[in-house]
């Protein structure tokens, strides 16, 4: 048995409520293939396209709603949909256990730099055009986004503590749980207690974070692709199914992996597999998800000789 934290992403989980629902009754059967092989799940998030559809209705109107109470919106949409798909499976397939969403808040320092420059892309795909007049209009920062468009980007702090840290170590031993989504509710601590910030943080590395505070044995991100690859989208393309963190690192050297995309995926994983000895981080795609846990596809980032 392994305790695993699976890290989804926001892109996977559709643009609109009734295609999420649609898409998170087969995310619920692959994330209970996990849990009835006798494993421990924790279920994490992204909520890009999500938090910027939220953010856009909600203050079309003239009424202001922070990004740190668009992003709990999220969390509660995202997490609704993914545990009420959990429950029905684990129901189907007569399992005991139970599925709950903890509406997650990560603390992060006033003083870091990623809020003097954004990079956390948020919301639709634009072209350039449309980038550069929505631009104009809202003083927003719009930036290309791995060859797929331009997006609105924010600030994307490093998160420092999971405020519900307690509470979800008391709950994964009998429950599948979904916790930290879309990298949880930025605060910040004041001497009065945490206050929201305009920031999203990046869900990879807070599932980093939550998976080495809860001891895991297995950072699982699950994206859109079987695996890692270098030389992305030129004829010289290779999947990388093996990688050591010094392996990884020269990649990152020689910029072989998107900001905003597979980079903080793998900064995520090397993160996780340096903290301690014996564990792994996996990329891959969530239908190949249970063959990468048996090690016959996906990237596998581990300190283990190859």
């Amino acid at each position: 048995m392994s305790r695993i934290v699976v890290a989804l992403g926001g892109n996977a989980l559709g643009g609109t409520p009734q295609e999420q629902l649609n898409i998170v009754k087969k995310t619920a059967r692959r994330i209970v293939d996990l849990s009835e092989s006798g494993n421990e799940i924790i279920v994490t998030h992204g909520n890009g396209p999500q938090v910027g559809m939220i953010y856009k209705n909600m203050n079309s109107n003239n009424l202001y709603v922070p990004f740190a109470e668009c992003g709990a919106m999220s969390q509660g949409y995202i997490g609704y949909h993914l545990q009420q798909s959990i429950q029905k499976e684990l129901e189907r397939r007569h399992m005991r256990k139970k599925c709950t969403t903890i509406v997650s808040q990560v603390e992060v320092s006033k003083k870091d730099p990623a809020f003097n420059n954004p990079t956390k892309p948020i919301g639709n795909f634009y072209t350039k055009t449309e980038a550069e007049k929505l631009a104009k209009e809202t003083n927003a920062i719009y930036k290309e986004d791995a060859g797929r468009g331009y997006r609105r980007v924010i600030a994307s702090p490093m998160p420092l503590k999971i405020v519900e840290l307690p509470l979800i170590k008391r709950l994964i031993k009998n429950n599948i749980v979904i916790a930290c989504g879309g990298g949880g509710i930025p605060v910040v601590k004041t001497r009065y207690g945490h206050e929201g910030v305009d920031a999203v943080i990046d869900k990879d590395r807070t599932s980093a974070k939550l998976a080495k505070l809860l001891d895991a044995d297995i950072l699982l991100i699950l994206t859109t692709v079987e695996t890692v690859k270098i030389n992305f989208g030129t004829k010289d393309q290779m999947a990388l199914r093996k990688l050591t963190p010094k392996e990884a690192e020269e990649y990152i050297k020689n910029n072989e992996f998107a900001a905003g995309s597979m980079l903080p995926k793998v900064e995520a994983c090397l993160d996780f597999v340096n903290h301690k000895k014996g564990v792994k981080a996996i990329i891959t795609s969530l239908t190949k998800a249970k063959k990468a846990l048996n090690n016959e596809t996906g990237t596998v980032i581990s300190k283990e000789d190859k």
